[in-house]
């Protein structure tokens, strides 16, 4: 049996199911869903086809099915049209279901295709990488990038449930796991300070016995604040507080064509830069940073840039920033390990201080 947690959201309310091997429940929501007269397709990536196809046969047999090819590359308008141009293919009615199979990248890319299909049919989210599982199937942001920033376009559409099966990490690349646990380790450090300890202590891995809890742990953590601020309005906190380390990142990957680094090894080195900004407002000290730095690094993770990238591009980049308000870049910063706020109006020499201090010229 699955662990299930609500997140509650009035109609749209859905259910996380959490089980290292869900085969069955996934099964049985199809075979329901058939037997009600919808029909059902799959958005999946060559990665998962590759490696899981047995898995992907024995939860989705005979259905029709959309594979992509993976990479930050595919949350492209090109791939968008081709998905669309898949369900239309289909005959997909205002009754059909789209299941999004795969990382971080086939849930945004078909989340927001089915919020746009017929403007708007049902999906559900099957994450199959850790990133995906902790952070990107929880709360209905969906997206696209353009060649002048990441997630610039896309819609808040819910998913009608979460299958989070850890069987499925077991073919994940060890670089794909750790760039997941930059999420994991956000978490802890924007709202939970005891699982912040718990990675400093232990490091996660694959095989840790507490893999499922962590996971579950961060998804409440996520649906709870979901909750509060379904769609990112709040003036403070909110859920602009998921973005702790991500306008750091999200420059990083723009900077470098969303290829050098994965989304994950970009929000660590942010995450980093972060902490050194929220040491620099004087609201954290430098062993803090230091705690910081080596649970990071604890997890196979980088803290710097691989090589150097210009100042002046990386900050263009923030300037463009979706969450950018009238051109000026906002910060998420830590008054503590555990505990993170919004700030606006940050110098702007400090943050090209913290940028320089994890590699940029």
């Amino acid at each position: 049996m699955s662990a299930v947690l609500t997140v509650n959201l009035g109609e749209r309310s859905y259910p996380i199911s959490f089980g290292s091997d869900l085969t069955n429940e996934v099964r049985a929501k199809v075979a329901a869903l058939i037997s009600a007269g919808r029909s059902v397709a799959v958005l999946t990536d060559q990665n998962l086809i590759d490696h899981q196809f047995g898995a992907l046969h024995e939860m989705f047999p005979d259905l029709p099915m959309h594979i992509v090819t993976p990479g930050e590359a595919t949350k492209s308008l090109a791939e968008f049209g081709r998905v669309l141009n898949f369900l239309a293919v289909q005959r997909m009615d205002r009754k059909g279901v789209l299941f999004t199979v795969g990382g971080g990248v086939i849930g945004d890319l078909g989340g927001f295709a089915a919020a746009s299909y017929l403007r708007g049919i049902d999906y559900f989210q099957m994450p199959t990488t850790l990133l995906a599982m902790v952070d990107s199937s929880v709360g209905g942001k969906t997206g696209l990038n353009l060649p002048e920033g990441k997630n610039l376009v896309g819609a808040f559409h819910q998913p009608r449930g979460v299958f989070i099966s850890t069987n499925l990490l077991a073919t994940l690349p060890p670089r794909e796991f750790s760039a997941g646990m930059a999420e994991v380790i956000k978490y802890g450090l924007l709202g939970d300070a005891a699982l912040f300890g718990q990675l400093e202590h232990t490091p996660l891995t694959p095989s840790s016995p507490s893999l499922v809890a962590i996971i579950h742990r961060c998804c409440s953590l996520k649906g709870r604040i979901v909750e509060l601020d379904e769609q990112e309005r709040a003036k403070d906190g909110g859920r602009a507080l998921l973005n702790l380390g991500h306008t750091f990142g999200h420059a990083i990957e723009q900077v470098t064509g969303y290829g050098t680094y994965l989304h994950g090894e970009a929000v660590a080195i942010g995450l980093c830069a972060a902490a050194r900004l929220s040491q620099k407002l004087e609201l954290i000290n430098a062993a803090e940073v230091k705690r910081i730095e080596a649970v990071v690094a604890a997890h196979a993770l980088p803290v710097r840039l691989r090589a150097p990238l210009p100042l002046a591009n990386l900050v263009e980049a923030m300037s463009r920033d979706k969450k950018a308000r009238a051109g000026l870049p906002r910060f998420i910063v830590l008054k503590k390990i555990g505990s993170a706020f919004t700030q606006d109006s940050v110098p702007p020499a400090l943050v090209e201080a913290s940028f320089r201090e994890v590699g940029a010229i």
